[in-house]
């Protein structure tokens, strides 16, 4: 169960980040549109609606939980760089994941979305300094203060993790 849930393993803070491995990660940030729609290109409604695992969510599901997400990563940047550690507002995804948009709207629709809002926030990341890097906010479900450069990484690796979620279900399935 541990490779279907973690198929690129489990996210793993970095202690030394170089600026190399920054633009790795902004770079990783670009791709996972085209990544994303890469993966789920030719797929029937039937198997959209196949869980990437036992117990999982659907590709359908994952398809629109990518930018939910990432918005509002986005947005806890935004609020980063625009207010000293800000407490960032945390949401309930896999409630979100059981709403009707998940269910009736177009897959297209979410991979338009996620495809401008990572080609803004791209052009955001790469304006953005080593210090920036370094500003940081609040979770207060988690109790804990991330700083930009982390949630760069695990955002990074989120895209990548469940686009794997699809390469691997995909894989095991034949499709």
């Amino acid at each position: 169960m541990e490779d279907l849930q973690y198929p690129i393993g489990k996210f793993q803070v970095m202690e030394h980040v170089t600026d190399e491995q920054r633009a790795r990660w902004i770079a990783q940030v670009s791709a996972a549109p085209g990544e994303l729609a890469a993966a789920i290109a030719g797929l029937s409604e039937q198997q959209l609606d196949t869980p990437y695992r036992p117990g999982g969510w659907t590709v359908r599901q994952v398809v629109h939980h990518l930018p939910d997400s990432h918005m509002n990563s986005y947005i806890r940047f935004k609020l980063a760089m625009t207010e000293d550690q800000p407490t960032i507002k945390p949401y309930a995804e896999d409630r979100w994941a059981s709403l009707s948009d998940y269910r009736d709207t177009p897959i297209q629709v979410s991979l338009t979305l996620f495809a401008s809002l990572h080609a803004r926030w791209a052009i955001f990341l790469s304006a953005m300094s080593e210090a920036d890097f370094k500003r940081t906010f609040r979770h207060p479900e988690a109790g804990t203060v991330y700083d930009l450069e982390t949630a760069l990484a695990l955002y990074a690796w989120h895209g990548r993790h469940h686009i794997a979620h699809i390469q691997a279900l995909r894989q095991r399935k034949g499709w």
